[in-house]
């Protein structure tokens, strides 16, 4: 059996030129986001989210894309977590994308905010009712007594919205990350990556560099 140092693998698939990228990163997200879609990746939206505390304690996890423009990327969650917490104090992130399949990787960081009430509104009407319920039975990132009371709790929820509208609650809703740089990173042979980054200029124009691998 080989040894973690020895698992490793050449990247041949694809190449990356600031000559060929688009003039905007939120375009060249977008053609290599339609490439991830058209391969058929499993959950091709699933981005690493990294927070960081007021006192630079950091903090990382999977979270689902739910939608993104010339704005920014948004993702949904409770208000109260671990990383809605993060948010409140430094409202600064990072998001990670790994598609394997294509040999590539976009990071964006950047500024968040929380988006428009109308608009977590919009997003949480159109959830299954189970999830809806459960944004109301988990009080995300607290410890609970087990699985257990999480059931219970559960179906107290579903009970009582039995009777009344399943409106979203206010611990819950969205946030957009506003983008300052994006990375596009397309694995090549002998670990020398092409890396090209954009970077948010004062004017509001993007800066694009190629990194060293």
């Amino acid at each position: 059996m080989a040894t973690i140092a020895d698992i490793r693998k050449d990247y041949k698939m694809h190449s990356l030129s600031e000559k060929e990228v688009s003039n905007d990163p939120i375009a060249q997200f977008s053609l290599w986001w339609e490439e991830a879609q058209k391969a058929e990746i499993l959950e091709v939206n699933a981005m690493t989210l990294a927070t960081a505390s007021v006192d630079g304690v950091p903090s990382a996890r999977i979270v689902l894309l739910k939608d993104y423009d010339h704005r920014g990327f948004v993702f949904y969650t409770n208000y109260t977590s671990y990383k809605g917490k993060d948010l409140l104090e430094n409202p600064r992130a990072c998001l990670v994308f790994f598609w394997k399949e294509l040999e590539r990787q976009v990071r964006i960081t950047g500024i968040v905010e929380k988006v428009s009430g109308s608009e977590s509104d919009v997003y949480f009407n159109s959830r299954p009712e189970g999830s809806r319920i459960g944004a109301w039975a988990s009080p995300q990132s607290t410890v609970i007594e087990g699985r257990e009371w999480l059931e219970q709790n559960e179906q107290q929820w579903a009970e009582r919205f039995k009777s009344e509208p399943l409106k979203r609650p206010d611990h819950w809703g969205g946030y957009r990350v506003k983008p300052v740089t994006v990375e596009f990173w397309q694995g090549r042979p002998s670990r020398l990556h092409d890396r090209i980054q954009y970077s948010l200029e004062d004017n509001g124009a993007w800066k694009i560099e190629r990194l060293a691998p």
